[in-house]
C-alpha cells in the first residue's frame, strides 16, 4: 500500500502554484480558509484586478456618469448533515441565488430569471445570513448591466476576463445596442466603438471559451477579434425564422435558441429610440452547433438540463439537482413575466415566483416581495 501524503507537508512553493489556478473569487476565498499556510500563501486578488461597480463612458453621451455592475449567480448546496440547517427547506437539491455587488458595497439578491430585486419584509430574517461552512457554494456565472441616469440603450454587455489574477488593465467589454448594433470597449477608452457598424440585426454576445462570441438575426454565429476589432464567422448561417436569437453554453457546446413571438413585436430604432416591446412567446426551437462538421443539430431534448434565458446573462443548469426546475424546459420572461416551456410537449406554464425562492427562504414573514410586486405563498 503507498504510503498516504498528509497535503500540509505539502512544498510551501506549491500553496500560491495551487491558489493561482483557481479563477473566481469564491473559490479564492475557500482557499484561502482551509488553514494558515494557504491563507498566506495568496492574497485576495491582485491590488488592481477589476473591482465593481465599474466606471464606464456613457454610450450616448460622455459626460454622464455610467457604472457596470456585476452580478454572480451561485449554487447552494447542503453539505453532508446539514440538509436540515434553516433557512434553506430541507432537500437534497441546490438552489440558485442571484446577488449583485451594489455601489455602497452592499450585496442585492435578484432573481436569476428576471433579475428583479428581491425585498425582504420589515424584520424579515435575510436569506444571505448564512453559515457557508454547512453549504457548498459553486459559482455558476456572472452577468453584467450598466447603469446610468439615461434611459437604457444597451440589452446586453459582457465583460472578459475578470480574474482575481488579471489587472483590469486587460479586460475588454462588448454589447448589443438596443438598435442592434455591436459595440466593443477596451479599459480605459473614452468611448466605445462600433463593430460591424453596417449590421443592425445583432442579437445576443457572450464570452465562450474565452472569446467573445455574437450572432445575428438570421443565427450566424462569429468571434470577435479584439486586435483588429474585426468579425470572424464561425458557423453557418441557422436561417431560423424566430423573433430573437439567444446563446447558450451548456456542457462545454455551445446552443442558439430561437424564440418565437405571437406577433411581432415592434422593430429597434436608434440609441434614443424605444426598446423592443416583449411580445408573448408561442414557442422556442433549439439547435446546437457541430463545431467539428460546421453543421447545426435540431435539438429535441435537452435531456437532464433546463436553460435560463435571464434578463442579463443564459446558462444552463442540471434540472435534477437544482430545486424547482424541471428538465427539458427553458425559462424565460415575457409579457407574462416569468414562465417555463417544456421542449418535449411545446406547453407553457407561467411560474408565480422564481422556481428556486422558497418562502422558507424567509420563515419569519408570509409575505417576499420581488421588484415591489407582492407575491403571496402559503406556507
Amino acid at each position: 500500500m503507498d504510503d498516504i501524503v498528509d497535503w500540509s507537508e505539502l512544498p510551501l512553493e506549491l500553496w500560491p502554484k495551487i491558489g493561482k489556478s483557481l479563477e473566481n473569487h469564491m473559490d479564492v476565498v475557500r482557499f484561502r480558509s482551509v488553514c494558515e499556510s494557504c491563507r498566506s500563501s495568496i492574497p485576495l486578488s491582485l491590488p488592481n484586478s477589476p473591482s465593481f461597480p465599474m466606471q464606464i463612458p456613457q454610450p450616448m453621451n460622455q459626460s454622464i456618469e455610467t457604472v457596470l455592475s456585476q452580478a454572480t449567480v451561485f449554487v447552494i448546496e447542503p453539505s453532508f448533515g446539514a440538509s436540515n440547517l434553516e433557512p434553506l427547506a430541507p432537500s437534497s437539491k441546490g438552489w440558485l441565488i442571484k446577488v449583485e455587488e451594489s455601489k455602497n458595497h452592499s450585496l442585492t439578491l435578484l432573481s436569476p430569471i428576471s433579475d428583479r430585486k428581491i425585498l425582504f419584509p420589515h424584520g424579515a430574517t435575510s436569506p444571505m445570513l448564512w453559515n457557508l461552512l454547512d453549504y457548498r457554494v459553486t459559482e455558476l456565472c456572472k452577468s453584467y448591466t450598466i447603469h446610468s441616469r439615461l434611459s437604457a440603450t444597451v440589452s446586453k454587455v459582457v465583460f472578459f476576463p475578470n480574474s482575481p489574477w488579471i489587472a483590469v488593465e486587460d479586460s475588454m467589454a462588448c454589447c448589443i445596442f438596443l438598435e442592434g448594433r455591436l459595440g466593443f470597449l477596451k479599459h480605459g477608452d473614452e468611448k466605445w466603438t462600433l463593430v460591424d457598424d453596417k449590421n443592425f440585426f445583432y442579437d445576443d454576445v457572450i464570452v465562450f471559451k474565452s472569446q467573445f462570441y455574437v450572432t445575428d438575426k438570421w443565427g450566424t454565429i462569429s468571434w470577435v477579434d479584439t486586435s483588429s476589432l474585426k468579425l470572424v464567422q464561425f458557423s453557418p448561417p441557422l436561417c431560423g425564422f424566430g423573433n430573437k436569437k439567444h446563446l447558450v453554453e451548456s456542457c462545454g457546446s455551445l446552443y442558439v435558441v430561437d424564440r418565437f413571438y405571437e406577433s411581432e413585436p415592434p422593430r429597434r430604432w436608434n440609441y434614443v429610440g424605444r426598446a423592443d416591446r416583449d411580445a408573448a412567446v408561442e414557442f422556442f426551437k433549439v439547435y446546437k452547433l457541430d463545431e467539428e462538421w460546421g453543421t447545426w443539430v435540431d435539438v429535441k431534448n435537452l435531456g437532464d438540463r433546463a436553460f435560463v434565458l435571464g434578463k442579463s446573462c443564459s446558462f444552463s443548469v442540471p434540472a435534477k439537482e437544482i430545486t424547482g426546475y424541471q428538465e427539458n424546459c427553458i425559462y424565460f420572461t415575457d409579457i407574462f413575466n416569468v414562465r417555463a416551456y417544456n421542449l418535449e410537449d411545446r406547453s407553457i406554464v407561467a411560474i408565480d415566483f422564481d422556481p428556486c425562492i422558497d418562502m422558507s427562504l424567509c420563515p419569519n414573514s408570509s409575505l417576499l416581495r420581488i421588484g415591489g410586486q407582492n407575491q403571496l405563498r402559503n406556507n
